[in-house]
């Protein structure tokens, strides 16, 4: 069984993100590719025969359309495909989202850390509590309205420190989810 925590890019600060000052400058979340949701085998043996392993790389090597568009037809992948693994892995960078909700927000309407960073929390909650009531038939396990702000206020502080996608020419170890 893998674990739910990040691949560590030299931090060592391990107090959670509900224990960090607000004003802590934070670091992108990196994650090992085969843990985006809805990613295929066949399509993560063909992003890691890439050299893409983990979600800042993939970052990293598509950050525009003309580098996605190129990228999917040198790895034989669907462009709508790359776009949405591209979207899953920006939101999986911020802290308490990485890939266990980049997909619940890419799904409430949310494609990117900066949509995320100016979304309201009172807003975007009752969307999320929806589509997680729907999907997992259970309310008990729907992220509260605190994490969601938590989530809003660490997309702030990545946009504002500068965290961006040029840290994955650097990348450093995988996270597991």
């Amino acid at each position: 069984m893998s674990s739910s925590r990040p691949i560590s890019l030299g931090s060592s600060d391990k107090r959670s993100p509900q224990q960090l000052p607000q004003s802590s400058a934070l670091a992108s979340q990196n994650w090992a590719i085969a843990q985006l949701p809805g990613l295929s085998a066949a399509d993560q043996a063909k992003l890691q025969a890439g050299g893409i392993g983990s979600t800042l790389e993939l970052l990293g090597q598509a950050q525009n359309p003309s580098q996605r568009t190129a990228l999917a037809q040198r790895l034989g992948l669907r462009p709508a495909d790359l776009g949405k693994w591209v979207a899953l892995s920006d939101l999986a960078r911020v802290p308490g989202v990485g890939c266990n909700y980049c997909g619940l927000l890419l799904h409430s309407g949310i494609g990117s850390v900066a949509h995320l960073a100016g979304a309201s929390a009172h807003q975007l909650y009752p969307q999320v509590m929806r589509l997680y009531v729907a999907m997992l038939r259970r309310r008990d396990l729907t992220p509260t309205v605190s994490q969601v702000a938590q989530w809003i206020l660490r997309a702030k502080q990545l946009l504002r420190s500068g965290a961006d996608i040029e840290l994955a020419t650097g990348a450093g170890q995988h996270r597991q989810c």
